[in-house]
């Protein structure tokens, strides 16, 4: 299912992926220990970020709204795998 945040992560990893090939080209070039690690950290919050988005909007619109009633248990249990993630 799609959300309007979708986009938005999608953006961020794609951020993310070019941040990534950086890293390879960086270290292919031997560049600077300290210029590999800052881009590699840029690499992880935007994966972070992608992650984050993407799991708050699948409880904001997936475990809300499309949850039928009554199954509590059901969403406590996706709830705790999700947990997981995070």
């Amino acid at each position: 299912m799609k959300h309007s945040s979708h986009a938005a992560v999608i953006s961020r990893l794609k951020r993310a992926e070019g941040h990534l090939r950086s890293v390879i080209a960086m270290m292919e070039a031997e560049r600077p220990c300290l210029d590999v690690a800052q881009q590699l950290h840029a690499v992880e919050k935007a994966i972070s970020g992608a992650k984050r988005t993407f799991i708050q909007d699948h409880i904001d619109h997936c475990l809300r709204e499309d949850s039928p009633v009554g199954d509590t248990h059901s969403t406590i249990h996706e709830l705790k795998t999700l947990a997981k993630y995070l």
